[in-house]
């Protein structure tokens, strides 16, 4: 148990990022005893679309993946910003490639998709963007929490609760 309470998770943020999409897991990682960083395209202050700051201690190519035992994907428009970036996708297919739970909500799951690591498995995502992961190959299911493997989904702020609860289990359950 006390390596769990020390290792890092990772979220991956950019101006315009859903606020509580990002705040209420970062509170409830911390609140578990997990050490949280955001990292971004730059260091620095991130806004979300309601105004919420929060600081970006790294760039994604500074980060070093295997100092951290999950990644976080917020929604909102972040990911538009982050999707096309190559370190992103590089970085994302780190993490599902080792295996690590990733957790991506609302607009969150079109980074998975960019980064080719969502097609054949279950998703789900904000509704809007249902259309575009279904044409990508993901088999889309509108569902508060969508489980397939180390991938962890969710569609908007409403299914928060149960989404961060299904990486904290995953965390726990990590043998990374």
């Amino acid at each position: 148990m006390n390596k769990e309470k020390k290792a890092n998770i990772l979220i991956l943020g950019a101006d315009g990022f859903e606020d509580s999409e990002l705040v209420e897991p970062m509170q409830r990682l911390r609140e578990a005893g997990f050490r949280v960083e955001v990292a971004s395209l730059h260091r620095g202050t991130l806004r979300g679309k309601h105004g919420t700051e929060v600081e970006a201690a790294l760039t994604v190519e500074e980060v070093v993946p295997h100092r951290y035992a999950g990644l976080l994907l917020p929604g909102g428009k972040a990911p538009a910003k982050l999707r096309a970036v190559p370190a992103v996708q590089s970085l994302v297919r780190d993490f599902v490639g080792a295996g690590k739970p990733v957790a991506a909500i609302c607009h969150g799951p079109l980074i998975l998709l960019s980064a080719g690591v969502l097609t054949g498995r279950k998703a789900t995502g904000y509704r809007a963007i249902a259309q575009e992961l279904q044409k990508g190959g993901v088999h889309y299911r509108d569902r508060a929490v969508v489980i397939d493997g180390n991938l962890i989904t969710s569609r908007h702020p409403g299914d928060l609760p149960g989404f961060i609860d299904a990486f904290l289990q995953a965390l726990r359950h990590d043998p990374g």
